[in-house]
């Protein structure tokens, strides 16, 4: 069997679909597994071992361009694909397999695509609570319940690749360095504020462990914020590696704390002991997946709203998320 997976857009979502990629390798020995996906995801999905390779997907979010799409799916068409399966829940991301000509197309009932896709589930989100056990259902034939308890995520590590990571950045992997995730992609509702990372580094710079700033290029800002408000006690590297760089890094960290992000996602696949912090989102729906992960908000009455930025104005979600609260968790973790 040949399987396209259409993988969603956010990197955190794409580390919860590996349990999907398990349980099809589970019922398909010998699958091969390819995936149509953002190229910044490429990093994420060659350390995960039921991905043959990844497929770039070159169309920005929202973007239509039909004759594109007929073009690529052309292209897909030429590997002979038995079934592919459709995360995303756009009509769009369902013009691909169908114009490819994949005889089994398999997702979630919605935005009209009935007649693109001819394997369709109908969603329970009260008995499917996680997007990954969503993910994980479209494995099994329609009418079959999930399977349970799911695979948990795994990401591969290279030796070679974390000593070379280090050394492009005159880092040292000994004492293991703590990781602070300061960044989210989605916004700044699900950013815990630079002041209590700072005060949080400056209560940890008593410990024989150094602390790494770790994040994208957007975070950059945010990381040299937290660095100039800890007096100097936390290494600013966000946006001074890529994502396969910052994974590296990740695999060397002793803790990580992170908001709920993508890279929140990542320590929990490199089975790092992590203290992630929610306010406007909710575990319920994507925690990491991993039992080494310590789980830290306020379950405020107004969260989670899951909004990008506070419908209210006043973040008290994090805000009030104190620095003594998140340092429990640490203590309880590193003990």
């Amino acid at each position: 069997m040949k399987f396209l997976i259409v993988a969603p857009s956010w990197i955190g979502d794409t580390i919860l679909a590996q349990p999907l990629f398990a349980r099809l390798h589970e019922r398909h020995p010998g699958l091969v597994l390819d995936a149509f996906a953002p190229a910044w995801a490429a990093p994420v999905l060659a350390r995960m071992r039921e991905v043959r390779r990844l497929i770039p997907n070159p169309f920005a979010h929202g973007e239509f361009n039909l004759a594109g799409r007929w073009r690529a799916a052309r292209e897909l068409a030429r590997e002979g694909y038995d079934a592919a399966i459709v995360l995303p829940n756009s009509w769009k991301s369902a013009l691909l397999p169908r114009f490819a000509g994949i005889p089994e197309r398999i997702g979630f009932r919605g935005e009209a695509r009935g007649l693109l896709l001819n394997r369709i589930h109908t969603l329970d989100e009260t008995a499917l609570p996680q997007l990954a056990q969503r993910y994980a259902l479209l494995a099994e034939d329609v009418g079959t319940p999930a399977p349970a308890p799911l695979a948990a995520p795994h990401l591969a590590t290279n030796p070679d690749s974390v000593r070379a990571t280090l050394a492009a950045l005159g880092l040292e992997a000994a004492p293991a360095p703590l990781a602070f995730c300061p960044g989210a992609e989605y916004g700044p509702a699900k950013r815990w504020p630079a002041r209590h990372f700072a005060e949080l580094a400056r209560r940890l710079a008593q410990t024989d462990f150094p602390v790494w700033l770790i994040g994208s290029a957007k975070d950059a800002p945010i990381g040299a914020e937290i660095e100039r408000l800890s007096g100097g006690a936390c290494r600013n590297l966000c946006g001074k590696t890529d994502l396969g760089q910052a994974i590296d890094l990740l695999s060397c960290a002793r803790l990580v704390v992170s908001n709920d992000s993508g890279l929140m996602h990542v320590a929990a696949a490199l089975d790092r002991p992590l203290v992630a912090l929610y306010g406007s989102s909710s575990a319920a729906y994507t925690p990491p997946l991993s039992p080494r992960a310590r789980l830290v908000g306020l379950g405020l009455d107004c969260s989670p709203c899951f909004k990008r930025e506070c419908p209210l104005g006043h973040f008290k979600c994090l805000n009030d998320l104190s620095p003594e609260h998140v340092l429990g968790g640490i203590k309880e973790s590193l003990s």
